[in-house]
């Protein structure tokens, strides 16, 4: 079942609610934000510390415009130490837009009577996988409505099929999930399944607005979904997501509020999730929401900074719902993953729809690029494009990723895989302007790669890319 906590009993205080908003504010009100003070949070945030929450309360109520971007260029140096230029690519694929929750935020609620409701047959399926690995994509989102027929075994059904598909060189080597909470017994068959990352949004960590927005359904109880990764992490899923929806409450108290949740992890399993994610609400079909705290691009650039100091090793992901030039510029400020040639319609891989129809998607996307649109802007940019899936497949995950991360190994481990995902798009799927540019970025990255012991086997195995092989990581 999806949903029957009043059948589970909390066994101890890892699954215990943890956010006290009193608590949150506190930190905020009393935060301590003059220059000396700010920049020492920051020094320690570039030695590769966490912050703590009167720390980052300290950033969020940081209001100097010249303090501000010493936030954000101490986020840019921290992304380059720790993570080098790579940028991880993905794409969500929505599998159905049934539901029984009523949010006034998603064009996915019960009471929409616009949205039209469908859900991927198997064949369904394996036609939207075919058109994304055909396009180059390796790494994907599946995402659900909550609804009684999205149950355990059919996610995890689905997941297989997805694993199974193969098309000319492609193949999708990492399914992530963005579904509705499970318990224990659920999440340990999504487990069987081999998912990567399980994704679970609280929205808002404001209790008394949380209850304002999610009228209905079973999403209604903020206690179950914010205890539910952890029911997730006893289920031996190491790699969870979590993220807020910015624009339902105050951003501070969310920013906050993840920083809160990471802690809890960090606490309770010793590590923090893998990614944290924070999209701003966007318009949809039926969306009725107070729109007094929808979050200025000034205000978003500004949190995600933040995140990127008080969280160094977490990976954060910026998607499609932002515009090609937000999403150019932040970057920069320590994302780590985003999304490409998005299409949020059911069978929107293969229907070649130019306009959103808002009646069949969950919310508006405002960075319509086809994905190597995408990759040429990165490689313009001397980022390098990835689809690597290296660490989840040789265990660095969890508590496992901590011991690689801290020390400084994503980066050494990070960009050569990378660069070997690349050369693997540039011989499939680029245009001859495209793999021209890639190579050069190849080349330019090589004559700066200053670890003799991966350069000269990294050498090899691009060599073996032009020659046919593929999958090939450190």
């Amino acid at each position: 079942m999806i949903y029957h906590p009043q059948q589970y009993a909390v066994p101890d205080v890892r699954m215990q609610p943890f956010i006290d908003a009193n608590e949150i504010w506190q930190f905020i009100h009393n935060a301590k934000s003059d220059k000396q003070r700010v920049r020492d949070i920051i020094q320690k945030s570039l030695d590769k510390n966490r912050l703590t929450l009167e720390e980052t309360a300290s950033l969020v109520q940081t209001n100097d415009p010249d303090l501000i971007e010493e936030i954000k260029e101490g986020a840019r140096d921290l992304k380059q130490r720790i993570y080098g230029e790579r940028i991880v690519l993905f794409a969500p694929l929505y599998i159905g837009n049934l539901c029984i929750n009523n949010c006034l935020y998603c064009g996915f609620r019960t009471t929409n009577d616009n949205q039209k409701r469908t859900t991927l047959t198997n064949d369904d399926l394996i036609q939207q996988v075919v058109a994304l690995e055909d396009t180059g994509q390796k790494r994907l989102i599946l995402v659900y409505g909550e609804h009684p027929k999205y149950n355990a075994e059919f996610i995890a059904e689905t997941v297989k099929t997805v694993y199974s598909v193969r098309s000319k060189n492609g193949e999708i080597r990492r399914v992530n999930i963005n579904a509705a909470p499970l318990d224990i017994d659920g999440f340990r068959t999504i487990r069987d399944a081999k998912i990567g990352t399980y994704q679970i949004f609280q929205e808002t960590y404001h209790e008394e607005t949380y209850l304002k927005v999610h009228q209905g359904g079973a999403k209604r109880d903020f206690n179950w979904r914010l205890t539910a990764l952890d029911r997730a992490q006893e289920a031996g899923i190491d790699d969870v997501g979590i993220g807020a929806l910015i624009g339902l409450y105050d951003w501070r108290f969310e920013v906050l509020g993840l920083i809160r949740h990471v802690n809890h992890f960090e606490a309770i399993y010793n590590a923090g999730p893998h990614t944290i994610s924070f999209p701003r609400i966007q318009n949809a079909s039926g969306l009725d929401i107070d729109k007094k705290y929808l979050t200025s691009d000034a205000d978003f650039t500004k949190l995600i900074a933040i995140l990127r100091l008080a969280v160094p090793y977490t990976g954060m992901i910026l998607t499609a719902r932002e515009p090609a030039s937000i999403r150019d510029e932040i970057l920069r400020y320590g994302i780590s993953q985003i999304d490409g040639g998005t299409k949020l319609e059911i069978h929107g891989y293969t229907n070649n729809k130019e306009e959103q129809d808002l009646d069949k998607e969950q919310f508006q996307i405002n960075d319509s690029r086809s994905l190597n649109e995408i990759m040429d802007e990165l490689i313009s940019k001397e980022m390098i494009p990835s689809f690597c899936t290296s660490c989840y497949r040789l265990g660095r995950t969890g508590e496992h990723f901590m011991e690689f991360s801290v020390p400084g190994f994503i980066k050494r481990f990070c960009q050569p895989n990378a660069l070997l995902t690349l050369a693997e798009y540039l011989e499939d799927y680029a245009p001859s302007s495209t793999k021209e540019q890639g190579y050069l970025l190849i080349q330019k990255k090589l004559v700066e790669f200053d670890d003799p012991q991966f350069k000269d086997v990294l050498i090899e195995k691009l060599e073996l890319v032009k020659k046919g092989k593929r999958d090939l990581y450190f």
